[in-house]
């Protein structure tokens, strides 16, 4: 959302651009690490009270952005904020499962993470038209209400049993500090987390500069970027909900064709990026086969973890890593000269590296038995 505020922000509290651009990416970085460390430091909570106190801070967060008189408070705000972030995907992937049938587990986090989808289809319009009619801390005060009616649903119509008793993990045993840590035992869960690292940080790494290549290499001009983002994030939501039905179907084979889409549509964008009509479905693609492989990547390294929440938030983090990497990379190379179509081959390099992790991770599981590969999982914790 502040991406369409930033020029707002910047001459609001008097700063540069590139201090503003702080604001997205310290945000990153703070959920990166948030993640892990959030999760890890409250193991033993109950996880629907978490949950609400994570909204908590992100309506805290938010509510200091929205009065912040000066660039640090502002700084501060984006940083509480994304402490939740995180760990609030993660356990609420949990409970989401804890709440469906095993053979559905995908198809709920699907849909938990489809509040994610919109939210990128609705946020930036969303935040530059209120920004641009009211100012921009009124976007942030429409956040914070956002927010606030968050909280209050998942108070009230969330079921005490499907948020865990003493970090109780997906299957049903208690997931304190130190058995969360011996889940990262497990080459599964290191795999599937790099896999995950990879095939975002290659989405998101052309991504980050898909404004320059639309106006720059296929000829729309400024105005085109906003219905073409909109383009991109209903790919994400189609993506979304079509790799959690095909990941309760069968989980691996899923994750292994949106990766190999994934890469073929960045090598085709890229030969193709001076097509306005290919670029158009290209976008779109970009978005359905990138976001496809998120339930699927929830799921599996939830299951080669036993449940236990700080491998879910793991995934988080290790997105958002592959986020920033992505994003370096893809700058590297338009520095080097490769023009704004070397961020689309990149990032097909990158998720080409991470489709054969995935494939040395899904014939680890075959061939050990272990079950990762199943669709479903080990979600034993549901009401009768």
């Amino acid at each position: 959302m502040i991406a369409g505020l930033l020029p707002q922000v910047s001459h609001g509290l008097d700063v540069s651009t590139a201090a503003a651009g702080w604001l997205i990416s310290g945000y990153a970085l703070t959920v990166a690490v948030g993640a892990i460390a959030v999760t890890a430091a409250t193991a033993a909570l109950p996880q629907k009270p978490l949950l609400v106190g994570l909204l908590a801070l992100f309506v805290a967060g938010n509510l200091l952005s929205a009065l912040a008189p000066n660039y640090g408070v502002m700084l501060l705000g984006r940083v509480v904020a994304a402490l939740c972030h995180g760990s609030f995907f993660g356990i609420g992937s949990l409970v989401a499962r804890r709440l469906v049938p095993p053979e559905r587990a995908s198809r709920a986090v699907a849909l938990m993470f489809a509040g994610l989808t919109v939210a990128n289809v609705l946020g930036v319009p969303f935040g530059a038209l209120v920004g641009e009619r009211w100012g921009w801390r009124a976007t942030f005060w429409a956040i914070t209400a956002i927010g606030a009616v968050a909280l209050i649903a998942i108070a009230a119509l969330i079921p005490a049993w499907a948020g865990g008793v003493g970090g109780v993990g997906v299957s049903g045993g208690r997931a304190d500090l130190r058995s969360q840590l011996r889940a990262f035992r497990s080459t599964q869960v290191w795999l599937t987390l790099t896999a995950t690292a990879l095939g975002y940080g290659g989405m998101f790494g052309a991504f980050s500069y898909i404004a320059y290549t639309f106006t720059r290499v296929t000829g729309f001009s400024t105005t085109d970027v906003a219905w073409l983002l909109v383009v991109y994030g209903t790919g994400l939501v189609v993506g979304n909900i079509v790799g959690g039905r095909g990941a309760d179907h069968n989980r691996d084979v899923t994750l292994l064709v949106s990766l190999s889409g994934l890469a073929i549509t960045l090598v085709t964008f890229g030969l193709l990026a001076n097509s306005r009509p290919a670029s158009v479905i290209l976008v779109f693609l970009l978005g359905a086969f990138g976001f496809a492989t998120v339930p699927g990547m929830v799921t599996r390294v939830t299951d080669a973890a036993g449940g236990v929440p700080l491998a879910a938030s793991a995934n988080v983090s290790a997105s958002n890593v592959g986020n920033a990497v992505g994003a370096w990379l893809g700058g590297v190379v338009i520095s080097a000269g490769w023009g704004y179509t070397g961020p689309l081959f990149v990032g097909a390099g990158i998720v080409g590296v991470g489709l054969g992790v995935m494939g040395w991770a899904a014939r680890g599981a075959v061939d050990a038995g272990s079950g990762v590969e199943r669709a479903g999982g080990v979600v034993e914790a549901r009401r009768p």
